[in-house]
């Protein structure tokens, strides 16, 4: 029976076959290739993962330490307590313009930070490194000087305090303000400052912390100087991501959403609404005792005629 071209074509050898072979004809085996060492990959594994966060939170979203207590207590930062460690979305106002109530982290303008001393780095090489390190990571407080408030007016509104109910004014409407803190509950009362018409492009920013908080009314000054330039906005604070009892989102209320038209004007402390009523007791008192006398005396007379 005739066989085929294919079976009648002798077997090639395998290059590699051949290659493997030795001088004396035997087949020597592949070397298996040698995996790296954990501690040889550990090091890159590090180097890849600082990259990709440096990236993230350069340009993405970044992690800030709350260094004081003015924004009480919405973000703890105060003596004593655990600093929040809050994650600041860099992103958002590349797409959208800052809002009233917003929590923003920014750069303190140049009226901001003239009185400000610079956090302190240590002269040791070393130590100041891994100090830059972790104010990236948000694991050290930052040497430059950042600040965080909340977002109270915009360029083109006039902003004032305060109303009759101690309430701020922005164009004409007392704010709906639930996240102030007031540190002596005896003295909830805003220290008043005249109207500020916050320049375009800037925005008006106090302390959730109400009358511990260097902001707008004071810094520069106070006045149109303490009003802060849009561009040095870095971030809105999101989510507070350390300590982990205050894992959740920071909020965002926006007190002109329900303001309220307003009656301005300083209201009186209790004991000074209460001088009014007394005058009008005192004043009233003499015709009252000398309607009774009057009335008596005509009785009397007409008692006497009958």
């Amino acid at each position: 029976m005739p066989s085929s071209a294919a079976e009648d074509e002798p077997e090639r050898p395998d290059p590699d076959e051949s290659a493997d072979a030795g001088a004396n004809g035997k087949r020597r085996r592949r070397k298996p290739k040698k995996q790296r060492s954990f501690w040889v990959e550990l090091p890159i594994l590090i180097v890849v993962a600082l990259a990709l966060a440096f990236v993230f939170q350069q340009f993405l979203a970044r992690v800030y330490t709350i260094p004081s207590g003015s924004m009480e207590t919405t973000l703890h930062g105060c003596t004593g307590c655990y600093g929040d460690k809050v994650l600041v979305d860099k992103i958002t106002y590349d797409f959208t313009d800052p809002e009233p109530g917003d929590v923003v982290v920014f750069k303190g303008p140049e009226p901001w930070v003239e009185n400000e001393v610079a956090t302190e780095r240590s002269g040791n090489a070393v130590v100041r490194f891994f100090q830059n390190i972790g104010s990236v990571f948000g694991l050290a407080p930052p040497d430059e000087r950042d600040f965080v408030k909340r977002i109270i007016a915009t360029g083109g509104q006039t902003v004032q305090c305060c109303d009759a109910q101690n309430r701020v004014v922005v164009d004409g409407k007392a704010l709906d303000e639930p996240y102030i803190h007031w540190e002596n509950p005896d003295n909830q009362r805003q220290e008043p400052f005249d109207p500020v018409t916050v320049p375009d492009g800037y925005v008006w920013v106090m302390g959730d912390n109400r009358n511990d908080s260097c902001d707008s009314r004071c810094q520069g000054g106070g006045g149109v100087r303490g009003a802060v330039p849009v561009d040095n906005i870095i971030g809105k604070a999101r989510i507070i991501v350390l300590p982990p009892s205050r894992w959740g989102g920071v909020s965002d209320h926006n007190p002109q959403a329900a303001a309220q038209p307003a009656a301005l004007g300083m209201s009186a402390p209790a004991w000074q609404e209460g001088v009014p009523l007394g005058f009008g007791v005192v004043a009233a008192w003499p015709a009252v005792w000398g309607g009774r006398r009057l009335g008596s005396k005509v009785r009397e007379a007409v008692e006497r005629k009958r």
